[in-house]
């Protein structure tokens, strides 16, 4: 199907929008919910907080440019993924992840 024009040519930029929003809401909430930690690991938690809410707030400002440029290229047939973003985005994940895992298992309680 290469060179052919799509039939919906929103569709796909449509889709890979809801899918960083979801990926956005998801950050959001896992923030949210290391608030929790706050009073048991103090500064560590406020940094972890603060990698996930800076990365869905990433996420939010240049939202509006990839669509424009998934829709261009859908349009022009030059549809490139965006590999950038999705290595940015798993590298926080996994960094955050890691961090979650290290305070719960060495870091003392600030009780």
């Amino acid at each position: 199907m290469r060179g052919s024009k799509p039939t919906d040519p929103g569709l796909q930029p449509e889709r890979t929008t809801l899918a960083w929003g979801r990926t956005l809401l998801a950050l959001v909430v896992s923030g949210v919910l290391f608030v929790r930690w706050l009073p048991q690991y103090g500064w560590f938690a406020g940094i972890l907080i603060a990698a996930l809410l800076t990365a869905a707030l990433g996420i939010y400002v240049s939202q509006r440019l990839r669509y424009n440029r998934n829709l261009n290229g859908m349009s022009t047939g030059a549809l490139k993924a965006e590999v950038g973003a999705v290595l940015w985005i798993s590298a926080v994940v996994v960094a955050v992840g890691a961090a979650g895992i290290y305070a719960v298992l060495f870091r003392p309680l600030h009780e």
